[in-house]
């Protein structure tokens, strides 16, 4: 009877990608149950099949290229989900605590290996340099809890960079000491090389974004172009002498603001990488790991520890000074060092390094001792950085939960009624919801097709339902929950404000009407029924590009609009969604309405960037239009008649903005209002067109035609 071990290791591609799906299905589950982080477990698993445990798998070049994608795609989302805002203002402190993580385990290992082991200097420098930069091994902990964004995090990726850059300049310095192109030029043309690719991709990458967002919509063919450019910087990065982690990094920031958080590009991009790529990279560095090494003497096991040690206690050093120096609390200081003490692929990289450099004929920098130390110490740090990691997750999510008042998200009724109709346009209403809507309630949204009951009903209703299904996946695309319904009505506005009742809706999107001409029914043929009949917030909108390229939102704010019982409701949405295109927000109005607007971003939404410009009568509308630009959006914050905040300029609303804006990013909001909701005491027996006009408008009208033409 043959030898089962003659099976192993698998050689068989196909093999090799089951059971790797295998451990990435299993390990979480089995690691669930023991209440143990499930990146230890990929960790462990890689560990068990490699040719140092079973012998199942060997390294191969597939674990070779996973691995080395799944590294750069730890490093993209990460920068992917920093806050620009937060970063440039908190510069100091990244710098700061980039210094500290970096010097502080560079020295302590340094003196360490001296004094202790009795390593050469160059040998205890290169230790050193390992200790000093590190891997984020546990950001999939963050990305699952969702602290992609929160100040410890950024700190902690932030100062990541700067350790891992300069650690590298030093290595790169070592190498070069024990090469013959020594001296001020090598150091001076490096600079060149690396400030022209910071540069390049700083020029080039926003055009090619803009360019390619704009004009293709394909889901497939967004997440490719993206991956892409994450590849393209990557190569470039290794071409000018510095990791491609570091080019990752790069792309990641620049993209940051063309993959909003809440889109269906930025779920496509996580789930692929963390159901895939990272975890082969965790499995390919639990297979590097010689865990037997422990067994050959206690010498080997006095310098595993040492290594670890000392090293790890920098780290923390390092995170816990900063936290007290930057007056964070204690769970914020968890995460700092929880992140940044973890090394993988990076120290082997180092250590790799050091093997190739010959210190005398036949001997090298690096021995086994200090490779398996350096792969031991790997284990026990990716084990410290995800428990701790996890730990302050955990933490960090209670004290936010124990700050939010329970009863003002009971008394939230935010629920997002689409109305929709045009298949060009629906995905972009979809879109724009999702960037308004509150993620912390995670309430789903409703979409309604209406459409005529007349001969052709079957088959508009046949197209409605092929529209809301697309629509739907969509938003499953996006994690969103979507309501939908085709509604078949004798009257269009009748028909969705219906709906809007059934539902228990508490705001409309939908898309402005598309006119040739100016005349008295600009509203489209319904909607002035449709928000006189309604006393909720309506917002209009119509998208000449694509959302996430939007540099600049512009808003008009009439004056008393802060007097409305809507102000805080569309002032919230347009606040979320700046934050979520990390675009800029201008609002132009009275002081009086500016000053309230400033306080409630400051204390609901101090990350976004806005600015407040006085515009002391609305007659200044149609100046606004020559700083519109092609990618910005212009937001009017109408009233309807009778309000506090409505003004007879408004009534020349519609002919100014198709004369002033045309061409524009435009969106219009009519505000939520005091008085009986019309939509309660609506029946479906009641009429079906009001019409809030009068024989004095249609007599004012036709003077203003009389004018005009003479």
């Amino acid at each position: 009877m043959m030898h089962l071990s003659t099976y192993f290791p698998i050689t068989s591609p196909t093999l090799i990608f089951f059971v790797v799906l295998m451990i990435i299905l299993f390990a979480p589950i089995i690691m669930g149950k023991l209440r143990i982080p499930h990146i230890i477990g990929m960790v462990l698993a890689g560990m068990l099949i490699g040719e140092y445990g079973l012998n199942i798998l060997v390294r191969d070049s597939s674990f070779e290229l996973f691995g080395k994608v799944g590294l750069l795609y730890i490093m993209f989302l990460a920068g992917l989900e920093m806050d620009m805002e937060s970063v440039k203002r908190n510069s100091k402190r990244f710098l700061i605590f980039g210094l500290l993580t970096c010097l502080v385990p560079l020295l302590i290992t340094y003196f360490m290996a001296i004094w202790l082991l009795d390593y050469s200097p160059t040998a205890s420098f290169l230790l050193g340099c390992i200790m000093a930069s590190n891997t984020l091994i546990a950001y999939p902990i963050i990305s699952r809890y969702g602290l992609g964004r929160h100040s410890s995090v950024m700190l902690s990726v932030g100062s990541s960079m700067i350790s891992l850059f300069l650690a590298l300049l030093m290595l790169a310095a070592l190498a070069a000491s024990y090469g013959e192109d020594v001296g001020f030029a090598f150091w001076l043309i490096f600079i060149i090389k690396f400030a022209a690719f910071c540069a390049l991709s700083i020029w080039l990458i926003p055009k090619l974004a803009r360019y390619f967002l704009r004009r293709y919509s394909d889901a497939v063919m967004q997440f490719i172009f993206v991956l892409a450019v994450m590849f393209l910087s990557a190569a470039l990065s290794e071409a000018v002498g510095v990791e491609g982690i570091v080019g990752a990094f790069i792309s990641g920031l620049i993209l940051n603001r063309y993959i909003p958080k809440v889109s269906s590009l930025m779920n496509r991009i996580e789930f692929i990488g963390n159901a895939l790529f990272i975890p082969y990279f965790l499995i390919g560095v639990g297979m590097l790991i010689n865990i037997g090494s422990l067994f050959n003497g206690v010498h080997m096991l006095w310098v595993v520890f040492l290594i670890a040690f000392f090293g790890t206690f920098g780290k923390a050093v390092a995170a816990y000074l900063s936290s007290l120096l930057f007056r964070l609390s204690k769970s914020d200081g968890h995460m700092m060092f929880g992140l940044t003490c973890a090394h993988a692929a990076g120290a082997i990289a180092m250590v790799m390094v050091g093997m190739r450099l010959e210190v005398s004929p036949g001997q090298y920098l690096v021995n086994d001792e200090i490779l398996n130390g350096v792969v031991i110490m790997i284990l026990i740090t990716c084990l410290i950085s995800t428990m701790m990691t996890e730990h302050a997750s955990q933490q960090i999510i209670l004290q936010e939960k124990a700050h939010l008042n329970p009863s003002t998200e009971k008394k939230d009724d935010e629920k997002i009624l689409l109305c929709v109709k045009y298949p060009d346009i629906a995905p972009q209403l979809l879109e724009l919801a999702i960037m308004m809507r509150n993620q912390k309630l995670n309430r789903g949204l409703v979409a309604l097709n209406v459409v005529y009951d007349d001969a052709r009903s079957t088959e508009n209703r046949e197209s409605g339902l092929r529209l809301l299904e697309h629509l739907e996946q969509r938003a499953l695309a996006s994690d969103v929950h979507m309501q939908t319904q085709v509604r078949l009505a004798t009257n269009i506005a009748n028909g969705i404000k219906h709906a809007f009742r059934e539902f228990g809706a508490s705001e409309i999107i939908m898309g402005m009407h598309i006119h040739t001409d100016v005349n008295p029914k600009f509203w489209g043929e319904f909607l002035q029924s449709l928000y006189n009949g309604l006393n909720r917030q309506i917002v209009l909108t119509r998208f000449v590009q694509p959302l996430n390229t939007l540099r600049l939102i512009q808003v008009a704010v009439p004056s008393r609009a802060e007097f409305e019982p809507g102000f805080q409701r569309w002032l919230e949405r347009l606040a979320r969604m700046a934050g979520n295109l990390d675009c800029r927000i201008q609002f132009h109005g009275r002081n009086e309405s500016l000053e309230l607007i400033r306080e409630y971003i400051n204390n609901h939404h101090s990350s976004v960037r806005a600015e407040y410009t006085f515009m002391a009568h609305w007659n200044e509308l149609p100046r606004l239009a020559g700083n519109i630009h092609g990618d910005h959006m212009f937001v009017v914050i109408t009233a309807r008649k009778g309000t506090i905040s409505y003004k007879t300029a408004l009534e020349r609303l519609p002919n100014e903005l198709m004369q002033h804006f045309s061409g524009k990013n435009l969106m219009i909001i009519f505000p939520d209002q005091y008085g009986t909701a019309k939509e309660e005491s609506m029946t479906f027996t009641a009429a079906q067109h009001q019409e809030e006009s009068s024989i004095y408008d249609y007599v004012l009208r036709k003077l203003e035609k009389i004018r005009n033409r003479l």
